[in-house]
């Protein structure tokens, strides 16, 4: 019996190794889900479904419409087969970015749009990503989502040559959404401009200036996003308390509790509202016996 289970130890490792060895079909992973994520098991690289998606949708999506209407159109040319642009969306935290990536996946899903989030550490596996969804029929977006680079960073470069630089071309099923709180991706020190110089008339950049802007121009897309103003963030809480069931039959009593939740963590932002609305409408329910 001893022998046995070390003869069986044995093979099972020699079948971890080879399986390693082989590449994985698009077909095994890419057939029953809309969304995946890279992960990385023992150095090797695998598409992973996620089975519990966001289900936020474009009308949740308040005051936020130029963008919404910029991106919902580039992903409609993307899911047609006619060009579209790799797109960067940036702003401060909580502004609608990462929300309004998932509402396009949601309400695109059934035209064949397709999403697989990439995180920043593994960008430098762009190449091998971009080969699994070559031949696939889907149509995705890489997602990277809250992208920065430190200065000392290298793996940007990773991503500089997929959005454009390589003598290979990103498949036309593939476009790069990413979303920052930096327009430019990395940090910008009051040094790097020390180092501009006006010549003939004309201001040139300095070497590390132009290396940070050299990144975030390969997007095609630039989308900005801005803080809300009071009234904003209050119809965005409204919203939510609505689509969550809440009692609004003291309509004051709620917006005086959003502004409160508001100052009380700092921000006046598409999330927070969201957030708000989550614990008072929980916290109403379980008052009512509703829980």
């Amino acid at each position: 019996m001893g022998k046995l289970t070390k003869f069986l130890s044995r093979a099972d490792r020699l079948l971890e190794r080879l399986e390693r060895l082989l590449p994985a079909t698009v077909e095994d992973e890419l057939d029953d889900a809309i969304a995946w994520r890279w992960r990385k098991n023992q150095g090797r690289g695998r598409l992973e479904p996620i089975r519990r998606f966001n289900r936020v949708s474009l009308a949740d999506l308040l005051h936020v419409e130029r963008q919404k209407e910029a991106l919902e159109r580039n992903t409609r040319q993307f899911l047609a087969g006619l060009p579209a642009n790799n797109a960067l969306l940036w702003g401060p935290r909580g502004t609608g970015k990462s929300s309004l990536v998932k509402a396009l996946l949601n309400d695109y899903a059934p035209q064949g749009l397709r999403l697989v989030e990439v995180d920043r550490l593994d960008l430098t596996d762009l190449p091998d990503i971009v080969d699994r969804l070559h031949d696939s029929a889907g149509r995705y977006i890489i997602y990277c989502d809250d992208l920065s680079f430190d200065d000392n960073d290298a793996t940007y470069r990773a991503l500089k040559t997929v959005l454009d630089g390589s003598v290979l071309d990103t498949p036309e099923n593939i476009v790069i959404y990413a979303t920052s709180n930096r327009r430019h991706l990395m940090p910008e020190h009051q040094s790097d401009n020390q180092g501009a110089r006006i010549i003939d008339g004309e201001l040139h950049q300095s070497e590390a200036v132009e290396e940070k802007i050299s990144l975030s121009e390969r997007f095609g897309l630039w989308l900005s996003f801005h803080p809300l103003s009071q009234e904003r963030y209050l119809d965005i809480a409204d919203h939510w308390l609505r689509a969550l069931g809440a009692d609004l039959a003291d309509a004051e009593a709620a917006r005086a509790a959003a502004l409160q939740w508001a100052l009380l963590h700092g921000s006046r932002s598409g999330r927070a509202a969201h957030q708000f609305a989550r614990d008072y409408a929980g916290r109403q329910a379980l008052e009512q016996g509703r829980g």
